[in-house]
């Protein structure tokens, strides 16, 4: 097989100047998936017939970590004396990218080996401050000659990705010594909402020229609070395996000023109620955070309220999905009124948040218009939950008999 041939050259070449990649190919992987306990029974692989590298395709994708190798002249000329074209596609590394430096250093984000009528995709991972990794998108410059691969077919290219770091399996397939992720199904799963979101310090920059940020102590030190709690409730869910995202003003921070708001007074994250276990709480309290409130019931606008540090609160709010949008709801402790907010459906996107690796609605601006508006750009320093929110409706009122069970404030 041309396919085979191809991956065997490759390998070799990388192989040749001590480059540790790794497949990622998701065509292949999800075939070594249905035989992952044979190919990890067997040392030298499974059947000698070519049944993973010769599956249809015009392309097979590997994976490279940044500092692992040191991209040299040497590697590409060998490369073309063994007959390959090789293209490189650069770009702005965001890991330079901040408040005060939007930098335009370029890194190398991608490379495309091609030999024949087949072509390796290697796609470059980087270690960012969140302790993941992530590969940029393809973004081809104008000179490049666009018919060099399929690109548009290409895995990891259309978007940036955010992974955590695998681990690896050294097997043998097709008669090649690969390395691949040790549980290619969670890899798999992973790729399918890997989507990254880049913080957007451009236009955060102008918005701190025309309100300048809040540098006094207090503002410093609940920023420096609100950020250990978000990496404590991050911890505490992860470890639950319950996906969150930044909702609320958390969200709105991040999106318009790449930073937690100084006067929101609390870290705002949305779950789906289908992700609710009975555990969140004791887990929580586990963590040192004990329940303020617990208003609504799991049918119905639930909403916890743990205690940070001082006077630092975590809201978690609990959205409910309908046909055509999603809500959560909100209840008055004193009258048992209770209110709901609808949002537009979204999806989640990862994206870094006080070095944090955190998701966020893909659809960032629609569900930030929901929730402030079309003025969300204008900070505003007092905020009613019952009636300043563009997507608060008033939803009736909790039975009294039920008052005991669905508003409970430690």
């Amino acid at each position: 097989s041309v396919k085979q041939h191809v991956v065997r050259k490759f390998l070799g070449l990388i192989s040749s100047h001590n480059i540790p990649v790794y497949l990622i190919d998701p065509l292949i992987l999800g075939l070594v998936d249905k035989d992952i306990e044979q190919i990890r029974s067997s040392p030298d692989g499974p059947s000698p017939q070519c049944k993973y590298f010769c599956a249809p395709r015009d392309f097979t994708t590997f994976a490279l970590l940044d500092k692992t190798w040191k991209p040299e002249a040497g590697l590409f000329r060998t490369a073309e004396k063994m007959g390959f074209q090789w293209l490189k596609i650069i770009n702005k590394d965001p890991r330079l990218d901040g408040m005060d430096d939007l930098s335009g250093i370029e890194i190398p984000l991608h490379y495309i080996f091609k030999l024949a009528s087949h072509a390796v995709h290697l796609v470059i991972f980087y270690e960012r401050s969140g302790n993941y990794l992530w590969h940029g998108p393809l973004r081809l410059k104008q000179h490049t000659d666009r018919r060099f691969v399929p690109f548009r077919k290409l895995h990891f290219g259309r978007y940036p990705g955010a992974y955590e770091k695998p681990e690896l399996l050294l097997v043998s397939i097709d008669d090649l010594k690969v390395q691949i992720p040790k549980n290619p199904s969670s890899f798999l799963e992973e790729m399918s909402h890997s989507r990254f979101l880049e913080c957007r310090y451009r236009e955060a920059r102008a918005f701190f020229q025309l309100y300048p940020d809040d540098a006094s102590l207090d503002a410093v030190e609940f920023r420096k609070k609100a950020k250990s709690l978000l990496h404590l409730a991050a911890l505490t869910l992860n470890n639950l395996g319950v996906k969150f995202w930044l909702s609320s003003g958390t969200c709105l921070g991040w999106y318009r000023q790449c930073n937690v708001i100084p006067h929101s007074k609390d870290v705002d994250l949305g779950v789906f109620i289908k992700d609710y276990k009975a555990d969140i709480i004791p887990a929580f309290q586990k963590a040192g955070l004990p329940l303020k409130h617990k208003f609504g019931k799991v049918e119905d606008s639930l909403e916890l309220s743990f205690q940070g540090e001082d006077d630092v609160k975590l809201d978690i709010f609990f959205f409910y999905e309908e046909i055509d949008h999603v809500w959560n709801g909100g209840t008055q402790a004193k009258s048992g009124k209770k209110f709901k907010y609808l949002f537009p459906k979204f999806t989640l996107c990862w994206t870094e948040f006080v070095e944090l690796k955190v998701h966020v609605p893909c659809e960032t601006l629609q569900y930030v218009e929901a929730n402030y508006g079309s003025d969300w750009k204008v900070p505003v320093k007092t905020w009613d939950w019952k009636s300043s929110p563009s997507n608060v409706q008033y939803n009736g009122v909790w039975p009294v008999d039920e008052w005991d069970d669905v508003i409970q404030i430690y």
